[in-house]
């Protein structure tokens, strides 16, 4: 299967680094707030042996990212790109998630607009796949101009199947 190259992207606000198994622990450190993931299609991602599960599909995908802040270095969270398709010119982002200090605070905005940039350089359509009981996500989704195209089951990498929106970005739009 294809991969997105995965590089480095950044901005005055965040730092988007190529993940790395090194990474865990200090990634881990910032999945542990029960909260962050209250909304999100597995709320037991907290757990330690859930995150483990987490993890790997995300160093396994070879599209993920540590996110860090630009300003004092600390790390944030987690995003990657998957299931590209470049004969369909298309991309997913997703598996995303920040400490909860960055809510409300643009960095969701900052990462999403700097992979999309980046991903529009080799496709024409990114879509992001949301839990349905994640009504934050959802708005994000909505302010950064995405438009929900339709439902699905979804199944996370080792998790069973979860109700999930689908919304989609066209390049030149948003």
């Amino acid at each position: 299967m294809e991969k997105l190259p995965i590089i480095l992207l950044e901005n005055k606000k965040v730092i988007l680094t190529p993940l790395l198994e090194s990474d865990f622990e200090r990634l881990f450190e910032v999945a542990s707030d029960k909260m962050i993931w209250v909304q999100h299609p597995n709320p037991d991602r907290f757990k330690r042996e859930v995150f483990e599960k987490y993890f790997e599909g995300a160093i396994q995908s070879e599209g993920a990212f540590l996110i860090s802040n630009a300003v004092t270095g600390d790390v944030i969270g987690s995003t990657r790109f998957y299931d590209y398709d470049a004969k369909a010119r298309l991309i997913k982002i997703g598996y995303t998630f920040f400490s909860r200090v960055c809510w409300g605070n643009h960095f969701n905005r900052e990462v999403k607009w700097l992979m999309l940039h980046y991903a529009f350089n080799y496709v024409d359509k990114v879509h992001f796949e949301v839990g349905a009981q994640n009504i934050r996500s959802q708005k994000a989704m909505e302010r950064l101009g995405a438009e929900k195209i339709f439902e699905q089951e979804v199944t996370y990498y080792g998790e069973l199947p979860k109700h999930n929106f689908v919304y989609e970005m066209k390049k030149g739009l948003g």
